[in-house]
């Protein structure tokens, strides 16, 4: 039963993040923002998460999963019904800062469980689940914001994502018995920082590929609200073709469980890398919704079956008693690529228009698809 609540908080929480970024971007866009404001509000989404990503790790060591788990779905809620209750773009700022600080405390502790629950070798298995939870609400926020907004517009829509968190939250507190720990945690070592974890060469290379990949993800969500604003598309369309990246993650991760124990993990990174570089490529020279949704979906595939590999390789490399400080400094990581990203790209595009973004992500893509090539084949050779 524990294992089945993590899954399900994670989807209705990640349904409320994802939607509200959506809702943010188009809002603000409608507000007659710039593409670099916009770029700002999406890297507070980051800030503070990129700031005290470690010690919310050392905390949830120290204390459990319970009491942040809920401050972080309340502050989730606090953030996504803010611009309901006080239209208008300074509201966007504080809702984006609530939003990702409360959904980053929600997002380590349900990687941190996983990792704990069962076997070491069902581990990959494991986070391939978890990722599944992912991808379905990957595929439902973005029609949760783009239905909701051509419904009744952007300031209801957030209401409506607000519902979401609200279950979260109400459900983080009456199930507050299954979340605890799997098994006793080890004591974490006296006179040790995160410079140690950060010299550790085996983890450190886990942690850039992990950078680049989520920069991959998150930057889907930031250019192509205004990619498909900016070509005259819908909410919903806009919608629809960011739900068929969250599809396609979900359908490649069908098949994880059972690929985990047949490839390695840094083949099947690799591998993500050259489809999701591609893809990115490609994003320029098409205007048509349809081709969108499919290269959308082929993004998806690429990025989705990397999630879980990562999670597995972070988790096996971490020193006894601080999995929770890895996985904050994987987020913390994640989360100085989510501040800083958005607001070059969104400088860019400002100044030269969208096509160098995409051209941009794809070499940064190309690049770590070579790095992970080469790990692939010194874990071939042992």
């Amino acid at each position: 039963m524990r294992f089945r609540t993590v899954i399900l908080l994670t989807i209705l929480a990640h349904i409320a993040f994802t939607s509200s970024r959506m809702t943010v971007s188009l809002y603000a866009l409608k507000l007659e923002a710039s593409p670099f404001t916009i770029g700002v509000l999406m890297s507070l989404y980051a800030l503070l998460p990129m700031l005290l990503s470690v010690s919310a790790g050392r905390l949830i060591d120290r204390i459990g999963p319970r009491l942040p788990l809920l401050w972080g779905n309340g502050m989730l809620f606090a953030g996504v019904i803010l611009p309901f209750i006080f239209p208008g773009l300074p509201t966007l700022f504080v809702a984006a800062t609530l939003i990702g600080s409360g959904f980053m405390l929600a997002h380590m502790i349900s990687n941190n469980l996983v990792g704990e629950y069962g076997k070491p070798e069902d581990r990959a298995a494991n986070f391939s689940w978890l990722s599944l939870g992912f991808s379905t609400s990957g595929s439902l926020g973005p029609l949760v914001a783009g239905f909701s907004i051509d419904w009744v517009g952007e300031v209801k829509a957030f209401a409506i994502m607000a519902a979401f968190a609200a279950v979260a939250l109400a459900v983080s507190f009456w199930r507050r018995g299954d979340l605890v720990r799997h098994a006793t945690p080890k004591q974490r070592p006296a006179g040790h920082s995160v410079m140690d974890l950060v010299r550790d060469r085996k983890l450190r290379s886990v942690l850039i590929v992990s950078g680049l990949l989520s920069m991959g993800w998150d930057l889907f969500t930031f250019v192509m609200p205004i990619h498909c604003a900016q070509i005259g598309l819908t909410a919903t369309t806009t919608g629809i073709i960011m739900g068929a990246f969250g599809a396609a993650t979900f359908v490649v991760r069908l098949g994880m469980p059972a690929l985990s124990r047949r490839v390695r993990e840094w083949q099947v990174i690799t591998t993500a890398f050259v489809i999701s570089g591609t893809a990115y490529l490609m994003f320029p020279f098409v205007t048509n919704a349809t081709l969108m949704m499919g290269i959308a979906f082929l993004l998806g595939l690429g990025l989705g079956c990397s999630q879980p590999m990562v999670m597995s390789l972070l988790y096996a490399a971490s020193p006894a008693g601080r999995q929770g400080e890895v996985v904050g400094l994987r987020t913390t990581v994640l989360n100085a690529s989510s501040t800083a990203l958005p607001l070059v790209f969104g400088a860019v595009g400002s100044a030269l228009g969208m096509a160098p973004v995409f051209g941009a992500i794809s070499l940064c893509l190309a690049a770590g698809g070579y790095a992970a090539s080469r790990k692939a084949k010194r874990a071939r050779a042992r």
